[in-house]
């Protein structure tokens, strides 16, 4: 098991400004610092989880993809036995 989604102090404060920049724009609502911050919280624990582990299926189908590729081109390293 991985940890948590965790963020850098910096990335933090851009994720809690964008937040508020959104309710601001698209809901016509203020959002407080402290709400913002909770609502980061809630969505990096609840939600994130749920981008990441896509963006690991992600990754992974790539891995294969690359893989197989790989296979093959090896495959055609070999020699011919008579």
């Amino acid at each position: 098991m991985t940890d948590p989604i965790d963020f850098t102090t910096d990335q933090r404060a851009t994720l809690v400004d964008k937040l508020q920049t959104y309710f601001e724009a698209e809901l016509d609502r203020e959002l407080g610092r402290f709400e913002a911050e909770f609502l980061l919280e809630f969505l990096a624990k609840n939600i994130g989880p749920h981008f990441y582990n896509q963006g690991v299926r992600d990754a992974e189908k790539q891995l294969r993809l690359r893989m197989e590729s790989l296979v093959e081109a090896i495959e055609m390293l070999e020699l011919p036995i008579a």
